[in-house]
C-alpha cells in the first residue's frame, strides 16, 4: 500500500526515537562505573583525601582488589628478612624469585586480609624508603621506623604497630658484660644503624664513648660487633633477640628504662607505618585495623618472628 507523506513521517520520527532510546541505554552502565573512579581522581586533583591512582581506578572498575605496595630493606631480622621459598608463610618480593617474611611482613598480610587488599612486597634499602613513598613507588613502609619529629616533617605515620625497648649488645667475655647502666659504657667503641635514634640519639649518651660510621644495615651492625669491630652496639629489643638466635655469643644488656638507661621520648621507641602525606584514606584505613589489636598481639607476633627467623638475617 502506497503510504501517505504523513505516515512517511511519523514512521521516521518513530526510527529516530528508538535510535536515540537505544544509544542512552547502551552507554548507562559504562557511565556508572567509571563515575567513582573519576570522582577520585577530580578530588585528588583538588587536594582532597582521595588519593587513587590510574592503575588503582582501573582495577576497581574491573572489580579486582587494590594492591598494598609495602616498601621495606628484607634484611632486617626479626622485623623483615629475605628467604629463598614461601615457607611459613612468606610473600614474594616484587620483580625478584626471593621471598620476605618477618614481623613486618606478617603486620603487611594481616592488614591486607583485614582491608580486603592485595600485598605486594618492594624492597629497597633503609634509605630509600621515605622516597619511595614521596615518588609514589610504595604505598606505605612496614619497616620498624620510630615515629620521630623529623620523619613526621616528609610522611605521614599510623597508630604505633610496635613499642620498642632500647638494649645494648656485647660479646661474651666483653668487660662491659656486667653493665648495668649507661654509665658502666663509659669509653667504649660503638656503633649502629645509619639514620635510627639508636646511633643519632642513644650512642652519644655514653660518656666518653668512641662512636665509628654508622653501618648501612642491622646485619652489618650485628657483623661488626661479631667481628671485634667494637665493643657494642645500641639496637631495640627485638633486634637484639634476634641476635642472640644469630649469634650465641653476644649478651644483651636491658638497663631498665630508668634513670640509668638511654634516655628516650615515646617518638624515639613507638614504631609506626608510614604513608605519603596526606593520603588520609589510607592512613584511616590502616588505624581501623591497629587499634584492634592490643601490645600483647605485638608481643605474641614479634615472638613468633623471633622464633623462625633465618639465622643469616
Amino acid at each position: 500500500m502506497k503510504k501517505t507523506k504523513r505516515q512517511i513521517m511519523a514512521l521516521a520520527l518513530a526510527m529516530m526515537t528508538a535510535v536515540s532510546l537505544s544509544a542512552c541505554g547502551g552507554s548507562k552502565p559504562a557511565e556508572t562505573t567509571a563515575a567513582p573512579a573519576a570522582e577520585g581522581a577530580a578530588t585528588e586533583a583538588a587536594g582532597g583525601e582521595s588519593q587513587v591512582s590510574e592503575a588503582e581506578a582501573g582495577s576497581e572498575a574491573a572489580g579486582e582488589k587494590k594492591v598494598l605496595r609495602v616498601a621495606m630493606e628484607c634484611a632486617y631480622a626479626p622485623y623483615n628478612w629475605t628467604q629463598p621459598d614461601d615457607s611459613n608463610g612468606a610473600v614474594p618480593i616484587a620483580d625478584s624469585n626471593e621471598f620476605a617474611y618477618g614481623y613486618d611482613v606478617m603486620m603487611a598480610k594481616k592488614i591486607c586480609e583485614e582491608l580486603d587488599y592485595d600485598l605486594q612486597i618492594v624492597r629497597l634499602d633503609w634509605d630509600s624508603l621515605i622516597p619511595a613513598l614521596q615518588s609514589g613507588q610504595a604505598d606505605c613502609v612496614i619497616a620498624g621506623q620510630s615515629i620521630t619529629e623529623e620523619r613526621l616533617q616528609a610522611v605521614d605515620f599510623s597508630e604505633p604497630y610496635y613499642y620498642a625497648t632500647i638494649v645494648t649488645l656485647v660479646k661474651k667475655g666483653s668487660k662491659y658484660e656486667g653493665a648495668r647502666s649507661v654509665a658502666d659504657l663509659a669509653g667504649a667503641t660503638c656503633t649502629s644503624q645509619q639514620s635510627t635514634i639508636w646511633y643519632q640519639n642513644c650512642l652519644p649518651q655514653i660518656p666518653d664513648a668512641t662512636v665509628l660510621a654508622a653501618t648501612a644495615s642491622a646485619p652489618d651492625m650485628l657483623m661488626s660487633l661479631n667481628a671485634d669491630k667494637c665493643d657494642l652496639v645500641v639496637t631495640d629489643q627485638p633486634t637484639g633477640k634476634g641476635a642472640l638466635v644469630a649469634y650465641p655469643n653476644f649478651v644483651m644488656l636491658d638497663f631498665g628504662g630508668g634513670e640509668g638507661d638511654f634516655q628516650v621520648t615515646e617518638e624515639d621507641i613507638n614504631i609506626g607505618i608510614s604513608i605519603k602525606k596526606g593520603n588520609t584514606e589510607l592512613k584511616t584505613a590502616i588505624d581501623s585495623v591497629l587499634t584492634k589489636m592490643t601490645k600483647d598481639d605485638y608481643s605474641a607476633m614479634m615472638d613468633e618472628a623471633i622464633a623462625v627467623q633465618p639465622l643469616a638475617n
